[in-house]
């Protein structure tokens, strides 16, 4: 089993948007016993909360349904969880000082490394923005989860 948690700075656009895209990703290659997927902020000002409204319309659009309820990082997130995905450099910045340890921050990695066909550094956050803004984070999402699964099912290496 390969556990993903997807992070930006509340947790109510960028990473729950992640979760569901590579949830959905998951159901669809059928790999739900070998992938779990959650989400998570560096903030815990939204704890609670549903994704933004503006987030989860444009998701729908798509057919991805976000019901994740904001929560913050934790020190046990580095021990239960894989690979720790980090929305932007200041998202990774944040996550590598509060990982516990050396082997924690080795699990830290960027969402864009993923990406296939868009070329862009990292995921925009979207909430004082337009439209446009959250339909770009959506498609690079959807590249980014494409290749993160892609990695993770054709890694040839067994896990021991």
């Amino acid at each position: 089993m390969k556990r993903i948690l997807f992070v930006c700075l509340g947790n109510i656009c960028r990473s729950s948007s992640a979760e569901e895209v590579m949830r959905t990703f998951v159901k669809r290659a059928g790999a739900e016993r070998e992938i779990e997927v959650d989400s998570a902020g560096i903030l815990s000002y939204h704890r609670g909360e549903l994704p933004d409204s503006r987030m989860r319309m444009h998701a729908a659009r798509r057919g991805y349904k976000l019901t994740h309820r904001s929560r913050p990082v934790c020190t046990d997130d580095f021990y239960h969880f894989d690979l720790i995905v980090g929305m932007d450099d200041r998202n990774i910045q944040d996550l590598k000082e509060l990982a516990p340890d050396v082997e924690s921050e080795k699990k830290i990695c960027r969402m864009t490394d993923f990406c296939r066909v868009k070329m862009v550094d990292y995921v925009p956050d979207p909430y004082y923005g337009g439209a446009q803004g959250f339909e770009n984070v959506l498609d690079i999402l959807e590249d980014a989860c494409a290749g993160l699964l892609e990695s993770l099912t054709t890694s040839s290496a067994p896990d021991n």
